[in-house]
């Protein structure tokens, strides 16, 4: 199985070797897990926001498969509780970061994915339309890892040089009161320090 991690720099480097440059929209150092849950983005506009969001499935747990199970319509409701509650969403994001910094990409980046529902940025609703969906295996309660800063900071500078992008938000300002992710334990600052760094 590939997988991907920051090197010293920041930059995502595959774990087996050269990563080879799939298509348009798609990092050619992510793990790539296709999700059947997106649609072309309106009059193919280009992303110009990034939305930063945080999951962990089942709640406060991370390392299992519930995340990608999730994003491929693959969760059974009888593994959890809480499935019971979401195997009927059909939602996705385009790229999902675990603790170890390993970079996963379920929708191209120039497809619109399933990822801020009801939601609002500058005056624009329906953000997927004109946004790009970022998951962080994490939880309002506990601490992001360095190298989850790391892999967003290096990615987010790699689709900086495609896309337009202008904004970088949290899932929370864009639905404020209905969502609170990244929460109250990503670091604004030292997210925007990584990003400083993996642009020089």
């Amino acid at each position: 199985m590939r997988s991907t991690t920051p090197n010293a720099a920041g930059a995502l480097t595959s774990r087996n070797g050269p990563a080879k440059d799939l298509s348009p929209g798609w990092h050619p150092a992510a793990r790539r897990i296709p999700s059947p849950n997106f649609d072309p983005r309106p009059d193919s506009a280009p992303p110009g926001l990034v939305v930063v969001h945080a999951i962990s499935l089942p709640p406060d747990r991370f390392g299992g498969p519930g995340v990608e199970q999730l994003f491929t319509n693959r969760l059974d409701p009888a593994e959890h509780p809480y499935y019971a509650t979401i195997a009927h969403l059909r939602v996705s994001a385009h790229f999902f970061i675990r603790r170890d910094g390993e970079l996963i990409q379920f929708v191209s980046a120039e497809d619109r994915a399933w990822h801020a529902g009801l939601s609002c940025w500058g005056g624009r609703e329906r953000c997927n339309d004109f946004s790009i969906g970022i998951e962080l295996e994490g939880c309002d309660t506990r601490p992001f890892e360095p190298e989850q800063y790391l892999c967003l900071a290096s990615l987010i500078a790699w689709l900086r040089l495609r896309y337009p992008i202008t904004d970088i938000v949290g899932h929370s300002d864009i639905a404020p009161g209905r969502k609170t992710d990244p929460g109250p334990f990503f670091d604004w600052g030292r997210f925007g320090e990584a990003l400083l760094a993996a642009v020089k």
